[in-house]
């Protein structure tokens, strides 16, 4: 069952206090607009995998939904996949001081591109017309971790919605970051999933309160302007 999700009422109040309304992105023009989808991939959905959240395999029929929808807006749609470098790499030792070395090896090969556990879910629709990142740090956005400014540049996108798994880690790294370099950023509350719902309410609640907007799948899709 997807996270049971409704953004606290003084969390509205706060935000209406300081920017006079409880959304900043009200209308989304389809051309300039991307959906990213965050690292829906085998080892952060499907047990056994040490990294799953397995809410994230309920919202794929709602990650399929708003891809259509951006689509048919005019807009692209961009999927994200984490890689990571190999054991004797040393280019982001201190991630690997957050596991233990067992954990670390199995989380490598998983993520490595030719694994069972790199791919993208199988019941994910992604269409040929669709982007696919690789990205190698939790932010698609820092240096050298990918190449989606140049993306994004090429398509003339400036607002980004941002679904996928997990909430808490990849999707707000990269929404934070996103934000940082002056795009438009929501996150799709019902299109994101994360380990519990805590963790999912948590990174959603400081992300409205700080950082940009938070939606549903169903506000998204009434606020797109298709191309015209």
């Amino acid at each position: 069952m997807a996270h049971n999700f409704s953004m606290p009422g003084d969390f509205v109040e706060r935000v209406v206090g300081r920017q006079g309304r409880p959304h900043t992105v009200e209308e989304i023009d389809g051309p300039s607009t991307a959906l990213v989808v965050v690292d829906m991939q085998n080892y952060f959905m499907v047990d056994p995998y040490a990294g799953a959240a397995p809410v994230a395999v309920d919202i794929v029929p709602t990650v399929n939904r708003l891809a259509a929808a951006v689509r048919a807006g005019g807009g692209s749609v961009i999927w994200f996949r984490m890689t990571a470098p190999r054991q004797t790499d040393s280019g982001w030792s201190s991630v690997r001081e957050l596991y233990s070395e067992a954990a670390a090896a199995a989380r490598w090969q998983s993520l490595q591109p030719d694994d069972p556990g790199s791919a993208l879910h199988p019941d994910l629709d992604v269409r040929d017309r669709d982007t696919v990142v690789v990205k190698e740090r939790y932010s698609a956005f820092i240096p050298g971790s990918s190449n989606i400014v140049d993306v994004l540049q090429a398509n003339g996108v400036t607002t980004l919605l941002i679904a996928g798994v997990a909430t808490n880690v990849c999707c707000e790294s990269t929404a934070r970051d996103a934000m940082m370099l002056n795009y438009r950023v929501v996150m799709i509350s019902d299109a994101c999933a994360a380990k519990t719902d805590a963790e999912h309410a948590a990174a959603l609640g400081n992300f409205y309160l700080f950082f940009g907007d938070v939606q549903t799948t169903d506000e998204i899709i009434a606020h797109l302007v298709p191309s015209r």
